[in-house]
């Protein structure tokens, strides 16, 4: 779980923001995403070869 010290003055707004910040950096977001309904192994695997296949795309475009 990630920490964020506050300090006395600081403002609340402004250490929530480091803590999202750190959260966001650490992947405990990503994961609670993941993690939010079962995906069923073959649908990972189409994901997985959707993005591999968009990846492709991206790189051949940019190497035109």
């Amino acid at each position: 779980m990630p920490l964020v010290n506050v300090g006395e003055n600081e403002p609340l707004e402004k250490a929530l923001k480091r803590f999202r910040k750190v959260c966001e950096q650490s992947g405990v977001l990503s994961e609670y995403k993941k993690r939010e309904r079962y995906e069923k192994p073959s649908e990972t695997r189409k994901k997985k070869a959707q993005e591999a296949r968009r990846k492709m795309r991206k790189l051949t475009r940019k190497s035109r």
